[in-house]
């Protein structure tokens, strides 16, 4: 597995294993074979793991701490805090107020069994908070060494600016893929001027843009039938969206999923995508895509297949959406 660096110093694979969907919101849990997935991530040179305190709630760092206890040094960890969730699953709000960072980082280094966590990010951005304070607080951590790298999710531009004059952050997450591209407004030039690494969370679409596309959100545990995109006259549109992209798999003889991983990597060496899965069948179909060439017809053929303006319906329900951009 290649590599790549996040800001100045952090050095990952140049693919990492989102953690989410092995605790919730995609379908019934499976420890035994989510423990497995990450087991084989890690002998497969896939360090970098990413999960964050809600998943779950707060099962998913357990699992994840579990599964590393003995292979700590092996991994670049990267937990998240700010979408404050109660222990019946209750989403209270976000919450960025420094008395509530700290406890939050202390509840998620004891829930992960780890000394450091490598990579905090602010899930999401609390517009009741001036960010400063936020990250003021974020910054006591890595003084005290409790965190060693900061990152901040779905944030705008400005909030990002506004954050790294505080302390620099080494990456930002958003979600990114074919048939999500808003990061390449304005979120994804700001990075780079400043020299902040991009990791881009369900570079396949939350499973759409794969074989499988038309069984995502069919399980009754399964949230993306929730999801506008996933539904009614938006559902039907994009699956036509997806036919075209596997086409252009086909003559490639890869799968749909390995060709959007491999868009995804192709778009800078200073992006890092995580794809999710909690089985060792997907785990290594998607790390194949990390060897995946494109050329640029290639590229062009699948934006031309999956153009931007193409895609219908927002990526979230409503509620989640007025959550985004802060």
């Amino acid at each position: 597995m290649q590599q790549r660096r996040l800001g100045s110093d952090l050095v990952v694979s140049a693919m990492g294993l989102g953690c989410m969907g092995m605790s919730e919101f995609y379908g019934e849990p499976d420890d035994v074979e989510s423990t497995a997935t990450i087991h084989e991530a890690l002998d497969r040179g896939v360090n970098f793991l990413d999960t964050a305190d809600m998943y779950g709630p707060f099962t998913n760092e357990v699992l994840v701490g579990a599964a590393i206890k003995d292979r700590r040094d092996e991994v670049v960890l990267a937990t998240k805090f700010g979408n404050q969730r109660g222990a019946d699953g209750t989403f209270i709000g976000i919450n960025g107020r420094p008395e509530y960072v700290r406890a939050a980082c202390e509840q998620s280094l004891q829930r992960l069994g780890v000394d450091v966590i490598d990579l905090y990010y602010q899930h999401r951005v609390d517009r009741t908070v001036a960010v400063e304070e936020t990250w003021g607080a974020m910054k006591s951590l890595v003084d005290e060494g409790k965190v060693r790298f900061l990152g901040i999710s779905e944030a705008s531009a400005a909030t990002i600016e506004r954050a790294h004059a505080v302390h620099p952050v080494t990456a930002v997450q958003s979600e990114y893929s074919l048939w999500t591209r808003d990061p390449e407004d304005d979120v994804l030039a700001t990075c780079r001027r400043l020299g902040i690494g991009f990791v881009a969370y369900s570079p396949m679409g939350r499973g759409f843009l794969t074989n499988q596309a038309k069984q995502v959100g069919q399980s009754e545990k399964d949230n993306r039938k929730n999801h506008p995109r996933f539904s009614g006259d938006a559902l039907t549109s994009n699956l036509q969206l997806v036919d075209r992209l596997a086409e252009i798999a086909r003559l490639k003889g890869v799968s749909v999923a390995q060709l959007a991983i491999a868009w995804v990597l192709a778009q800078g060496e200073d992006i890092v995508p995580i794809p999710g899965t909690k089985r060792r069948r997907w785990l290594a179909e998607n790390i194949a895509a990390a060897d995946l060439v494109l050329s640029a017809v290639e590229l062009d053929a699948m934006q031309a297949a999956v153009p931007r303006a193409a895609v219908k319906g927002e990526r979230y329900p409503a509620t989640s959406m007025k959550a985004l951009n802060g």
